[in-house]
């Protein structure tokens, strides 16, 4: 699929889900939470097209100013070119410190409850205007390695680009007049004091992923050295895992 068909598909899955369902529910709005990336710049921009009421969240905890910066610039952008879309700073620092002085042992469990809080403020927002928190995570991230927090940004209500890779989030920023500093910038979660980025956490690169996740999915072993060993990389981190994106277990009575 071309990248502008790719965008007219997904703005109209938006504006379908909406009408078809959404509204039903008494939805009226979307709520996108935006970190200064250019999956949620991609996914907030996609949102404003579709002219319904829009809410771009910026979340910073004790953000790195440059990608604080980079959130800061995205949201105004889009609030001053859409009328539908309202721009939100919501500086959650102070509620997370005194979270981390009761919880101050283990910073992998610190980094994903950021991602919590930031999902219960958009949860918040979306419940006082009639909304639903729309989700910014890529295929390679749902569903190849679930490099997502649980119940963090991974609790959403709907999830446009869960089907592009992320090389085509990033034609679809470049076709949507996203931000280039946004597009130019290393991918990071944004977790992190340190601000490491995607690519130390994971010991790969976004195209090197998709390679590896095209290959397992396709059933190839590559004769490439480097390639074999992402995909032995890719494996191992998609084995750790399984937990987030498979169904939550039940427990059935009579089995």
């Amino acid at each position: 699929m071309e990248t502008k068909d790719r965008i007219e598909h997904i703005e109209e899955w938006i504006t379908d889900y909406v009408t078809n369902t959404g509204k039903k529910a008494g939805i009226h709005s979307l709520v996108v939470g935006v970190s200064g990336g250019i999956d949620s710049s991609v996914v907030s921009t996609l949102c404003a097209n579709t002219g319904m009421d829009t809410h771009v969240v910026s979340m910073p905890i004790k953000q790195r100013p440059d990608l604080h910066e980079l959130s800061m610039r995205h949201g105004k952008q889009l609030a001053s070119k859409y009328q539908n879309v309202t721009h939100h700073v919501i500086d959650l620092t102070a509620t997370f410190d005194e979270f981390e002085k009761l919880f101050n042992e283990d910073p992998l469990a610190l980094a994903n409850s950021r991602a919590r809080l930031r999902m219960t403020a958009l949860y918040q927002l979306a419940q006082i205007n009639a909304g639903i928190v729309v989700g910014t995570g890529n295929k390679v991230e749902d569903f190849g390695i679930g490099f997502y927090t649980k119940y963090g940004d991974g609790g959403v209500d709907i999830s446009p680009i869960a089907d592009c890779l992320k090389t085509e989030v990033w034609d679809m920023g470049r076709e949507l007049g996203v931000l280039e500093e946004i597009i130019n910038a290393s991918p990071t979660d944004g977790l992190w004091d340190d601000g490491r980025t995607d690519e130390e956490q994971l010991g790969m690169t976004y195209p090197e992923l998709e390679t590896a996740m095209f290959n397992h999915e396709q059933n190839i072993r590559p004769t490439d050295t480097r390639e074999l060993m992402n995909l032995t990389k890719f494996l191992a981190i998609k084995a750790k895992t399984q937990h987030k994106m498979n169904p939550i277990p039940v427990c059935k009575l009579g089995e």
